[in-house]
């Protein structure tokens, strides 16, 4: 048997978010604990990868090279506490270019599945929207929302997310992922 998949939201989840994007590796900054959260998932046998909605390339306020620096960085902290990321796979298009690939859609999830050849039903995706959720349960992976980034304005926004398992942040949710 494969070892078990998980998937993790970048912003906000990861990495504190902002309403203005994350447009260099020096504006990436990780939520504390989320890295080891990380290693731990990995040294659970874990494969992680991350799916992120990634707009800001296509609104023009960073290219496809700074987001794959960004992306090192973070590779690159997470190495530094003995973790990895298997891969990354981002939707760069603008939400009104209505692609497949953009949370809550599910084109990313498609190509997680193909690529990992993984039931889904069985895998964990932890976001901090409700789009995140959403994309979750028409998968359908097990939703967990962190309320780090914009977790806490999706719960206040959308009641119906209370029936979804959620902590505080990445370290508390992968807690509870590793006790189930």
């Amino acid at each position: 048997m494969m070892n078990p998949l998980i998937i993790l939201d970048r912003d906000g989840v990861i990495n504190y978010d902002s309403d203005y994007y994350i447009k260099s590796p020096s504006e990436w900054l990780p939520i504390p604990g989320s890295l080891i959260a990380i290693a731990q998932l990995n040294r659970a046998g874990y494969r992680v990868v991350v799916a992120t909605n990634q707009s800001g390339v296509a609104r023009g306020l960073y290219d496809l090279e700074t987001l794959s620096h960004i992306h090192e960085k973070m590779m690159y902290e997470l190495a530094a506490v003995g973790g990895y990321i298997e891969e990354i796979f981002f939707c760069p298009h603008h939400p009104d270019e209505n692609c497949d690939c953009r949370k809550p859609k599910l084109g990313m999830f498609k190509q997680i599945q193909k690529k990992y050849k993984t039931d889904l039903s069985n895998t964990f995706f932890i976001g901090d929207t409700f789009t995140d959720v959403q994309a979750a349960m028409a998968v359908p992976c097990k939703p967990i929302l962190v309320l780090s980034g914009k977790g806490r304005q999706a719960l206040a926004a959308h009641p119906e997310l209370a029936s979804v398992p959620y902590f505080e942040n990445l370290a508390e949710a992968v807690t509870y992922v590793l006790a189930q």
